[in-house]
């Protein structure tokens, strides 16, 4: 930006950070979000004010970065963008106000393309940081429900269970694939069950996902067991024509850990049998 205009906003930054707070003290941004507390709204105008005239003389690494914990802080809070996009827009008005009183025609068109620029420029910023954070953010929160949408838990030594709930399409089933095959070999799984009693309905689709996902397990070394097959469920497989004599199946988780510790040569026993026992 031109130097003159540089000076010209410096100079008078204490009258436009006065008149751009009372513009900034029109925003309600409790609308948006209700447990946002007054001080965290003052503390985030505040550092916007102080983020927009920083850059007047600050250097474009710093600038970047400020600019970047600022959107951090919006995507944290849930506070709306176009608020301060729409204060932005308002101060470049009071700005140019100013500098067509006080500026020759001349002077007025060249500071004026200079203060465009720089207002511009500070919008692109927070824009870009802005939908970058929110698309980290994002990424974030697939890779967590990734996690959670397929987890392999060990219940028993060398025994584990992955419960599905809800849909299982062909993007998921990657999922329940990758997560099946790193835990068992993370575990040391001999035995895995794979509990669908929360996957509302079962179709050839679903049901091919589950053939697969029994082979790979076999590929691996270890024994899959599928159970919670209600009976419509039952039902339905039998309709379709779904064969699945090669699985293990199992109508209750547990029947199904029972069967897995016979697998892996073990079973459960009162405390009274194994006195007796003992005896």
């Amino acid at each position: 930006m031109h130097s003159s205009v540089v000076d010209f906003i410096y100079q008078n930054k204490d009258i436009y950070i006065k008149k751009w707070r009372s513009t900034l003290d029109e925003l309600d941004l409790n609308i948006y979000h209700s447990s946002i507390s007054n001080e965290i709204i003052e503390e985030t105008k505040a550092e916007f004010i102080d983020l927009v005239f920083g850059t007047l003389y600050t250097g474009e690494g710093e600038v970047a970065a400020r600019f970047r914990r600022f959107a951090d802080r919006l995507i944290y809070y849930h506070i709306p963008l176009s608020e301060f996009i729409r204060s932005l827009q308002l101060l470049r008005r009071v700005i140019m106000h100013d500098l067509e009183e006080q500026s020759t025609k001349e002077q007025y068109d060249r500071y004026n393309v200079d203060l465009e620029d720089w207002l511009d420029e500070n919008i692109n910023k927070l824009v870009d940081e802005f939908s970058n954070a929110r698309e980290n953010t994002v990424n974030l929160q697939n890779t967590a429900l990734k996690e959670l949408s397929a987890p392999l838990i060990p219940v028993f030594d060398k025994i584990c269970v992955m419960p599905l709930v809800g849909t299982v399409d062909t993007e998921r089933a990657k999922q329940i694939m990758e997560s099946l095959l790193d835990g068992i070999i993370q575990h040391r799984a001999q035995v895995v069950l794979i509990d669908i009693t929360g996957v509302p309905v079962v179709d050839t689709m679903v049901a091919h996902h589950i053939i697969k996902a029994s082979q790979a397990v076999q590929l691996v070394g270890a024994e899959c067991i599928l159970v919670g097959i209600r009976p419509e469920i039952a039902q339905t497989i039998v309709n379709l024509g779904i064969d699945l004599s090669k699985i293990i199946t199992k109508s209750t988780l547990q029947k199904g850990v029972y069967t897995a510790l016979q697998m892996t040569r073990r079973e459960i026993i009162t405390l009274d049998e194994q006195r007796s026992t003992e005896v």
